[in-house]
This record gives C-alpha cells, structure tokens and sequence, in this order.
C-alpha cells in the first residue's frame, strides 16, 4: 500500500504558446528548464500548443511533440490535453502535467459565441491515501459577459463533485475586473490562496510591469501555504504572464 501523499505542489502558468511576449522569440527549452526547477507535483498550462505546422518548419528547435508533452518530459508521468481552438495550422489549449496518474479526464467546452473557444480541463488524479483529486484548469473569456457565463457553468462542474474530494482549479481567469468573486463566492467551501494569505489577488499580468490580477488558484478541501508569484528572472521573460506556486495540505 503507497504512503498517503498529504502534501501537494502546484504550480499555474499561461506559456503563450512558448513565446515571450509579443511573440519576440520561441523560449519554449528555457520555459521547461525553468517549470522543472520549481519541483511541482501538478502543474495547469495554458495557451498551450498541441500543433502547429509553420512554428515546426520555422524553428529549428520545434518539438517532436506536442509542447505540453515536450513540457511534462520524464518529469510527469502523466498528462491530460484539452484542445479548444483548431486552426489550419494547429491547435492549442490547456493541459495538466502530473506525478500522480490521471485516472480520467475531461475537457468541457465553455465557449459562448462567436470564435474565441474557451475549456475548462477537467482531470481526476490517484494520490495515495484519497479516493480521487481533481485538478481543473481554467483559460476564460476575454468578454465580461462571457466570463460571467463560464464561471456560473464551473461553478455547475464544482457542485457535480464529490463533496469531501479535494479540489483545485487554477489558471488565468482573464478577470481584469475582479469581478470573478460576485460568483464563486456561492461555491461552497471554495478559496483562492492568496486571497487568504494575503487578502488580495496576485498581479500577474503583464509579466513584466504586472498591473491586473488574471491568474488564479482556488482550492477546496484543502488548505493553502506559502503561495508565491513567480516574479523574478527567467519568469519575466519567459511569457506575458507571471506564474503562480502554492503548496496545499490535504
């Protein structure tokens, strides 16, 4: 029988598709270089690619595979994709790299209108010593009425889980507004880490001079410890976006 894991890294990022910002240059290498130097245990991606024909044939250091497998390496063991917008040249959307197996997984398509394609991935982890763990992550609309919509259907995704399971979702919830509360403050036993912590939103965004509070991690059946903004060098320069670390207790 495997010793019950009671403690869980995690880890949010926005990659933007493994370029920095304004599409200047192709870090992808360096971005996997620097998530593996943060030991996380879970990690949420977004604007993750699964393909890309031109990238491919333009850069001469353009994984074999899909980026989010290129990402999760020997390093997690497994990985979960959810593929939300489709384009003639590729793909892209979110993924979870795990240490622990992903039993199941599923990507809900949360998109409103017109084509700008959102999911939310919806993963349930095996960690030893809980029946299940489940780990969404999240990319949201860039429209207020948009993000109003998809969070009232996560809201739906969290009260359709088991009641004691242990839960996380994280990832960029495009909330410029801070409006994102008004409902997950209905989810019952629902936190954002560092809220509690420090009883305000992380600024992630833009990485470099970060102004708004996008990015998320929210936890339920769980309690948070330390979280961290990634807001030092290579961070900076590794995407538009600042990641997120935290640690939970289970």
């Amino acid at each position: 029988m495997s010793t019950a894991v009671n403690s869980i890294r995690l880890l949010t990022v926005n990659t933007h598709k493994g370029f920095t910002a304004l599409n200047r240059r192709f870090i992808l290498p360096e971005l996997r270089e620097a998530v593996r130097t943060v030991g996380a245990d879970v990690v949420f991606l977004q604007e993750v690619l699964g393909t890309h024909q031109k990238h491919a044939v333009r850069f001469h250091n353009w994984p074999q595979t899909p980026q989010y497998e290129f990402l999760a390496d020997s390093i997690w063991a497994d990985f979960a994709y959810g593929r939300n917008a489709v384009y003639p040249d590729g793909d892209h959307g979110n993924a979870v790299l795990s240490k622990f197996p992903i039993l199941r997984y599923e990507n809900l398509d949360i998109s409103i209108s017109g084509p700008e394609r959102r999911g939310l991935l919806h993963s349930v982890l095996q960690v030893p010593g809980h029946d299940e763990f489940h780990a969404i992550c999240v990319h949201l609309g860039l429209r207020e009425a948009h993000r109003q919509q998809q969070l009232k259907l996560l809201c739906e995704l969290l009260d359709s889980l088991p009641e004691g399971a242990p839960v996380v979702v994280a990832g960029d919830f495009n909330d410029w507004r801070v409006r994102a509360g008004q409902v997950l403050d209905h989810c019952k036993g629902l936190h954002e880490v560092f809220q509690v912590a420090h009883g305000c939103l992380a600024k992630t965004f833009p990485a470099r001079w970060p102004l708004l509070r996008l990015d998320r991690i929210y936890v339920r059946n769980a309690t948070s410890h330390s979280p961290k903004i990634l807001g030092n060098k290579p961070w900076t320069h590794l995407s538009d976006h600042l990641p997120l670390a935290v640690e939970i207790h289970l």
